[in-house]
């Protein structure tokens, strides 16, 4: 049977290469009908927290990325100690003060990567290899090769960055009579320029992703575009779809590009393909949980302006953002967008158009542009030439979805008010 594991060290938060591994793991195993071990890899006792720990359980459970056996290294250390005393009985190892440090043989290795084809190692250039430390706990390639010997994991996919420790842990296998799994090592990944990732450009815990507003189908979908693709010029896939497409041998050796853009992009058009009732529901929640305006507001509400501003939000961050003119009393206008749009002689349009407004018995779209036009006309203007200084006055901004619509969702109260308040300022 195929079976696959991720294996993070619970020393920080899951970032986005280890998430990218973790997917293509788990989809792997999917894909060849195997299971997906996550194993959390926690022997060092003094770096490794708790609170990583279940931030990267829960960050795992976001991406949609469950797994069909769970363990931690710490449990597991009495394993380790009985297999390091088998090779200390059988020659192979031997003690320097209280660590155990395997004999390493002077001969060629080679594998056969999945990804990068044959590669060859010269075992010349390694010293012999510690085991268990003096402390009592094992190393990282020593607890590594019994934990996927005894889990019988059949494929290692790890990171390019873990080549080094190929050819050390292939002799441990050796030493202690195990089979040795099949490799797969997946490209880097860089940022837009092609350097090192860095906070600026993407490198920043997937908990950090969802605090953004990014949707986790839109980052799974992101991430698995960084080294493979479903053919095509196919983009926005779900991972479902993407299971049945996915081979190891179509990943690419050439180090990936994040792009924050991109990734932004993706996640609005996942935003676009939502029920809006559903999305409305994820952005009240959004709201709650990072105590961002709107968060009392009321439910109905939420979907009004959520159904204006799907089409043009791409995080909800960015949705918060633009939208906070509905949850305030008051807006601040700009010095500069009210000298460019608030000083051009509307006061009579603006007395108009709210007195009109106030005496409307049905408040909408419909009456509000009604009432709108009419004073056009009246004044015999340019609509264009009062959109944008009501625009501003409603909402202390220059661009947003068609302004009669605002109006409707925006109330007759706090339309009126911004009107009047607008020609006393």
């Amino acid at each position: 049977m195929i079976k696959v594991r991720f294996a993070p060290s619970p020393t920080g938060y899951l970032h986005v290469g280890g998430a990218r591994t973790a997917l293509f793991n788990w989809m792997y195993a999917k894909a060849q009908g195997g299971k997906f071990v996550l194993r959390i890899e926690n022997t060092d006792l003094e770096r490794s927290k708790p609170e990583y720990v279940d931030s990267i359980l829960e960050s795992m459970k976001w991406l949609g990325l469950t797994w069909d056996e769970l363990y931690r290294q710490s449990d597991r250390f009495d394993i380790y100690r009985e297999h390091a005393e088998k090779l200390l009985a059988e020659g192979k190892a031997y003690k320097e003060g209280d660590a155990v440090i395997l004999n390493m043989p002077k001969e060629e290795i080679k594998i056969y990567d999945l990804i990068r084809g044959e590669i060859v190692f010269d075992s010349d250039a390694l010293k012999d290899q510690v085991l268990m430390k003096s402390d009592g706990s094992p190393t990282y390639s020593f607890a590594c090769v019994v934990d996927d010997a005894l889990m019988e994991i059949s494929h290692v996919i790890r990171g390019e960055d873990h080549i080094p420790n190929t050819p050390k842990q292939i002799v441990i296998y050796q030493s202690l009579g195990f089979a040795i799994p099949k490799y797969a090592h997946l490209p880097l990944i860089m940022d837009a320029e092609g350097g090192r990732m860095s906070k600026r450009t993407g490198a920043v815990a997937v908990n950090e992703y969802e605090s953004m507003g990014i949707l986790s189908e839109a980052l799974v979908n992101y991430l698995m575009l960084l080294g493979w693709s479903p053919g095509n010029n196919q983009e926005i896939i779900s991972l479902k779809k993407a299971v049945t497409k996915f081979s190891i041998k179509k990943i690419n050796k050439a180090a990936a590009a994040f792009s924050l853009e991109k990734l932004k992009w993706m996640n609005g058009q996942y935003i676009k393909q939502m029920d809006t009732a559903p999305l409305a529901e994820q952005v009240a929640a959004f709201l709650k949980a990072q105590d961002l305006d709107g968060k009392e507001c009321d439910q109905n509400k939420i979907k009004e302006i959520v159904g204006l501003y799907k089409s043009r939000m791409t995080t909800f961050v960015e949705f918060c953002e633009r939208t906070k003119y509905f949850f305030r009393d008051e807006i601040e206008i700009v010095p500069s967008m009210r000298d460019k749009f608030l000083s051009k002689g509307q006061e009579q349009a603006f007395h108009i158009l709210q007195e009109r407004l106030g005496r409307l018995d049905e408040y909408n779209m419909e009456t509000a542009e009604k009432a709108f036009r009419d004073v056009v006309q009246e004044l015999e203007m340019k609509a264009s030439d009062l959109v944008h200084p009501v625009r501003v006055a409603l909402t202390g901004q220059d661009v947003g979805p068609g302004l009669f619509e605002t109006m409707a969702v925006l109330g007759k109260e706090k339309t009126v008010a911004r009107l009047r308040n607008a020609v006393q300022n």
